[in-house]
């Protein structure tokens, strides 16, 4: 679609201000203009089956992509552009071709090719230079005609601004109008012409307008050559190193001549022959796999020659090929000697290295393109006489382009590869022994060396089981540790709600036995005034007895009756013990439960009428009585602490 709107764009306004070109060649004319109307049909047939991308998927279905299309706005601009107004040729005549004034509507297809084709070009920098050039050629062809126009409007050679009378025999002629005009619209929009000084109104304004456009197209001009040329600028610093900064530090340092010329000739090298040093920056802002495919397809071929790396898997190359760093050595420079420890192994790509003896001038061999050398060194084998020291002094014959694959990297990558680590130090250990580098011992020291790096694993992974189990024990013990102290907690609560309890139980029960011992005392102080002499009578008989029990008791002999009342005795106060062992324990009550207790026994031993006891003396009684009574304010007044302590107790159970 590039060519036919260009031709639109700059034919149609030609032949509308140049009528004399637009009849000399009217067939011409004709038959392109309808050349670019039937591309323009096609494009629209193309863009109607043309799919599109649909959250990622692309569309095919040719309903979904006409109904896409006609309703879209691109649709109304394309049917607009071919609209055939040619039928006003019949209304206005052949040399009219203003009226195809919409074919200039497909200017947006345009500017869609122009950036579809700078992303994929491989030149952006020029084609954006070019497409600079073509918009800064149609204004000024615009411009072209549009002087014309007015010079003829305002009459050829009528003052010295206008062109040039064109009945003069040197400006008649087609060419010398276009190119005279071209020359002077040109000298206008640049601003470096010497134009004559305009003489009428259209004149001023035409140069008005055209210095105004002057400033945009040098703006523009200036603009997108500076963004070019700061583009190269960039991708130099980017590929190659900054030169201008070694020169400066060099000469602030005073470095040797020589040593200058050196640096200096191999800067000259690198940008001569486009040797990138910095791939892995340039390429770091793509995907990973891009990456992989792009070093695959620059570098497999070279890793693949080496001997340790054929038969390997792929996936490995892949690996390694995004490790390689390229090197290049000037002109006589070692790459390494004889006795250094090495890091890293070296793929010559391009150039010749040799190998040198101690004394810098014998050469015992020329390693070229595709050899490799140093890797024994970053494979660890056991037994290597020389450990990880070279073996040999390489030097470089010229500039030599070589690929270095480090120690560190290696190690990584094989990490994830044991087979190939097996493979890999197999092909070394042969290699070693041909050479004559290899101890006998070191297999066994192998074999050694495995064994103990197996005994450390299982040793490792028993630690990390015994960590683990160690981890879920301390778990378990902090969250028993939690329960438990719940657990208290609800304990102590519980017995602090039970002691206020029992508390108020004693209270209640003590009340309850000062009321029967009440009512005890009245009846028998009744059956005592009674009974009268009889009861002291009784009394001696019962003191006589209770002597004779006692003695009886000391040597294992007892009466019937006193026996019966002893046996009572001793039944009660073992029930008594009993529910004391049954009940909770209270170090404040339980002075008060034995005594309680011991009232308890004595009420009950007190013998009746039908058991045949004697009856105490009422001395014994009055003495008991006053006893009892200062016993009950005793009681009274424990069982008001108790209930003050209850309280207390109620209070802290319900702030809790």
């Amino acid at each position: 679609m590039t060519l036919p709107i260009v031709y639109n764009w700059v034919i149609i306004i030609l032949r509308t201000c140049f009528t004399m070109i637009a009849l000399s060649y009217l067939p011409v004319w004709l038959t392109l203009d309808y050349v670019s109307d039937l591309m323009y049909m096609i494009d629209m047939i193309i863009t109607l089956h043309t799919g599109y991308l649909d959250q990622g998927i692309l569309v095919k279905d040719l309903i979904q992509l006409r109904k896409r299309y006609l309703r879209s706005k691109h649709f109304l601009w394309d049917l607009a552009s071919i609209l055939p107004f040619d039928f006003l040729y019949f209304a206005f005549g052949i040399q009219t071709p203003l009226v195809r004034i919409n074919r200039l509507l497909r200017i947006p297809r345009l500017n869609e090719a122009l950036d579809r084709m700078e992303t994929r070009t491989s030149y952006p920098n020029t084609f954006r230079i070019a497409k600079l050039m073509i918009y800064i050629f149609v204004l000024i062809h615009w411009n072209t005609c549009l002087y014309f126009a007015l010079s003829s409007s305002l009459g050829f050679g009528s003052d010295p601004w206008v062109y040039p009378n064109i009945t003069n025999t040197e400006f008649g002629s087609m060419r010398r109008q276009y190119f005279y005009c071209f020359w002077f619209s040109a000298q206008i929009l640049t601003t470096v012409g010497d134009i004559p000084q305009p003489e009428r109104e259209e004149e001023f304004l035409f140069m008005i307008a055209d210095l105004l456009i002057a400033v945009l197209v040098f703006a523009s001009i200036v603009g997108n050559v500076g963004n070019v040329i700061t583009s190269l600028r960039d991708r130099d610093n980017v590929f190659f190193p900054n030169h201008e900064l070694v020169k400066a530090y060099l000469r602030s340092h005073h470095i040797s001549k020589e040593l200058r010329e050196r640096i200096n000739n191999w800067y000259q090298h690198l940008y001569i022959n486009k040797k990138i040093m910095r791939e892995n920056e340039i390429l770091q802002q793509l995907p990973l796999h891009m990456r992989t495919e792009i070093a695959v397809s620059v570098h497999l071929r070279t890793l693949s020659k080496v001997t340790i790396f054929q038969n390997c898997d792929r996936s490995l190359l892949e690996e390694l090929v995004l490790k390689l760093t390229p090197q290049v050595f000037s002109p006589g420079e070692y790459v390494c000697r004889k006795g250094d420890v090495g890091h890293e192994m070296y793929i010559i790509k391009e150039g010749k290295l040799a190998v040198v003896a101690d004394d810098g001038v014998t050469e015992f061999a020329v390693l070229s393109d595709g050899n490799f050398f140093g890797e024994i060194s970053i494979l660890n084998i056991k037994g290597n006489k020389s450990g990880n020291r070279r073996t040999a002094n390489i030097r470089s014959n010229g500039y030599s382009d070589l690929f270095s694959l480090s120690k560190e990297d290696l190690t990584d990558v094989l990490s994830e590869f044991p087979a190939a680590k097996r493979h890999l130090e197999e092909k070394g250990r042969q290699i070693l022994t041909k050479m004559g580098m290899l101890e006998e011992s070191g297999e066994k020291e192998e074999g050694e060396g495995e064994k103990v790096e197996t005994k450390i694993q299982r040793l490792e992974s028993n630690l990390e089981v015994l960590q683990t189990k160690l981890a879920r024990l301390m778990m378990e013990l902090e969250s028993s540790n939690r329960k438990m102290q719940a657990r208290v907690a609800q304990l102590e609560l519980e017995v602090s709600e039970l002691e206020t309890q029992l508390s108020e139980d004693d209270g209640e029960r003590d009340r309850t036995l000062g009321r029967g011992q009440g009512v005890g005392r009245e009846a028998e102080w009744e059956r005592e005034e009674a009974e009268g002499e009889e009861e002291e009578e009784e009394e001696g008989s019962y003191m006589k007895g209770e002597k004779q029990g006692h003695g009886d008791d000391s040597n294992d002999v007892t009466k019937e009756g006193d026996g019966e009342s002893t046996k009572n005795t001793k039944e009660d106060a073992e029930r008594v013990v009993e529910g004391d062992k049954c009940r909770p324990k209270n170090p404040d009550n339980q002075g008060d439960k034995s005594e309680d207790d011991g009232e308890k026994i004595q009420g009950d031993d007190r013998p009746g009428k039908g058991n045949g006891a004697e009856i105490e003396p009422e001395n014994g009684k009055e003495a008991k009585s006053g006893k009892r009574e200062s016993e009950e304010g005793k009681r009274r007044k424990r069982i008001r602490g108790r209930k003050l302590k209850g309280r207390r107790n109620e209070r802290k159970t319900k702030k809790k």
